[in-house]
């Protein structure tokens, strides 16, 4: 069987939110597949199935129809959380968010990615454009994906985009290829978020995408806030122990959705819920999400008890966005405003990743394009919970 074409970038140029447009924007790249009959009758029912038939059927589905059951974790030692491995002590991660869009600009930094052999790669979130089974395929588990499995394992969040299929395809045919290796057996992650851990430092994956998306009407009365669920609640609470005084480690946050942003709408009550899960004292903490396609390094933000240290990495795989802040300009450390190309008369920037490198007590991140070209970097360091971010030379 013939792989079907790879989207363009420009396909996804000016895209909106709504599920509506993105089924029907799936549908079409279905029926743009090679049609297996040239009888002309045939062909004109291939394109009322696809284009109107097949469109109205998984739209109305996908909103009116069972939802994938929350998937969290057991007591006991399968319970989420996993022990960095690396080389020496050295451990590297490889973040992409908004990557899989099935383009050759996806594929690019999937093989950049993969050509620094991570020991950790993590997706935050988008299955473009609604997250179906052949969208997994297409970029993570087909023979021909692009996607950059570390050596160690890979693991995922979910974005809103995999719920506009109700997370089906997600929970049943992502997730299972998700995991991390302990010896000669592999873990496999078995719900939307997880602790990947050391003796200085903790990378938590948070959970927003599941309650990024409601019913019709509901969704009026009472808009998606991407709170993070009870169970994951719990988990945080008993499992990761998150508001233990006596764990000093350095905390690194994901999740799909942003606490804050001089973008778009942001999404603060996780960071409500994280702030009463760690008790009355400050806390600074890094949180790495995606949702807006751009690469953003913010000051720090005070939210409660939480001093974030914000950064915006959604340019994986989709057009990056390159336009100017709609308010709160000076909360911008850093933007990269890159003029790359220009798609139907819009201005695109480069896509790109993190790269996190955990060496003791200190965190190197660097921001680096599809071309590999590094972007930004900072240094950090842990010291009894409280995180310094030291000067670059």
């Amino acid at each position: 069987m013939s792989q079907p074409p790879k989207r363009e970038l420009k396909e996804y140029v000016a895209i909106g939110h709504t599920e509506a447009e993105n089924h029907f924007r799936t549908q079409q790249s279905q029926a743009q597949q090679p049609s297996i009959s040239s009888d002309t009758t045939r062909t004109l029912t291939e394109f009322l199935w696809f284009n109107v038939f097949g469109f109205a059927y998984h739209y109305l589905k996908s909103r009116f129809g069972k939802r994938h059951p929350y998937q969290s974790y057991p007591q006991g030692d399968d319970n989420g959380i996993f022990q960095m491995e690396g080389k020496n002590g050295v451990t590297q991660l490889a973040l992409l968010s908004d990557w899989a869009s099935d383009t050759p600009e996806s594929d690019a930094v999937g093989a950049v990615v993969a050509s620094h052999s991570p020991d950790y790669s993590i997706h935050l979130g988008d299955i473009y454009f609604v997250g179906t089974p052949s969208e997994v395929a297409a970029n993570f588990t087909s023979p021909k994906a692009s996607w950059p499995r570390g050596k160690w394992g890979s693991l995922a969040l979910s974005g809103n985009h995999e719920m506009y299929s109700n997370g089906d395809a997600f929970f049943k045919y992502l997730l299972p290829t998700m995991g991390v290796r302990e010896g000669d057996s592999v873990r496999i992650q078995k719900a939307g978020f997880f602790c990947l851990e050391n003796d200085h430092w903790r990378v938590i994956g948070l959970d927003t995408g599941y309650t990024s998306v409601e019913r019709p009407f509901l969704e009026v009365l009472s808009p998606p806030d991407c709170h993070l669920r009870k169970e994951q609640v719990s988990w945080l609470r008993e499992q990761v122990q998150l508001g233990n005084p006596a764990d000093q480690r350095g905390i690194v946050f994901l999740s799909h959705h942003p606490p804050f942003s001089s973008f778009r709408k942001s999404f603060p009550e996780p960071a409500k819920q994280l702030s009463q899960l760690l008790g009355d004292a400050v806390r600074p903490v890094i949180w790495i999400w995606g949702h807006e396609h751009r690469m953003v390094v913010y000051h720090p933000k005070q939210l409660t008890n939480l001093t974030i240290n914000g950064r915006c990495i959604g340019h994986g795989g989709m057009p990056a966005e390159i336009d100017l802040p709609k308010n709160n300009k000076e909360a911008i450390a850093f933007y990269d405003q890159r003029k790359r190309t220009t798609l139907r008369r819009i201005d695109v920037g480069f896509n790109g990743f993190a790269w996190l490198t955990f060496d003791q007590q200190h965190l190197s991140i660097e921001y680096r394009d599809i071309n590999d070209a590094l972007v930004y970097r900072e240094l950090v360091r842990v010291e009894e919970g409280k995180l310094e971010f030291l000067p670059i030379t």
